[in-house]
């Protein structure tokens, strides 16, 4: 009888130690699920912002072009600062066939703003959109194309459209474009006149 008893007792503990298993392994599943989630979610979040921070570079750019287009030649330098690297080469092909080289973003900002003074733009306003950013690791590449309207003295205008294709890297003060190309696709002037309502 007491052997019975103790097989009983044994069977039970067995039987507690298997739940008890179960149960430890269950939670280490749901643990391990829970951590997996975690970094798939930080994963994910990260990227967000570094092709969020990326996007803003080309806004920037926009933003400082339009500075020395309003003669804010020093302001549109503080905003391209922001942008790119030190040392960032840029080109631009123009629909003539022209291509513009610079070694620097002061070399850029200076040839900008020295190609609006010639032409005798009064403002410009530079719309980016269609932005596209890939990360890999450090580095990026990024493309956005771009609406731009310089206005003359007259009130006719010069309207620009085409396409940046930009190299960008991770910097000590974030995400930086090193190389950007300009490819204008059209460059139309468009004479002073009052605009036409409803007909002729």
């Amino acid at each position: 009888m007491r052997n019975t008893r103790l097989e009983k007792s044994d069977v039970t503990r067995s039987q507690q130690g298997r739940k008890s298993s179960s149960i430890s392994l269950r939670l280490l599943l749901l643990v391990a699920l829970t951590l997996l989630s975690f970094i798939v979610c930080a994963h994910n979040t990260t990227h967000l912002q570094d092709q969020a921070d990326i996007s803003s570079l080309t806004i920037g750019y926009a933003q400082g072009t339009d500075e020395i287009g309003n003669g804010n030649l020093a302001a549109g330098k503080a905003l391209y600062a922001k942008c790119f690297t030190d040392d960032a080469q840029f080109e631009g092909l123009f629909p003539n066939g022209d291509l513009q080289k610079s070694a620097s973003p002061n070399a850029w900002a200076d040839f900008v703003a020295t190609a609006f003074e010639g032409a005798g733009y009064t403002t410009t306003q530079h719309l980016v959109g269609t932005i596209d950013v890939s990360v890999e690791g450090d580095t990026a590449t990024m493309t956005s194309e771009v609406h731009a309207t310089h206005v003359l003295p007259d009130g006719g205008m010069d309207v620009a459209n085409g396409k940046y294709t930009d190299t960008v890297v991770m910097t000590s003060n974030g995400w930086r474009i090193s190389k950007r190309k300009l490819k204008l696709i059209t460059f139309i002037n468009i004479p002073a006149g009052k605009p036409k309502v409803g007909g002729d």
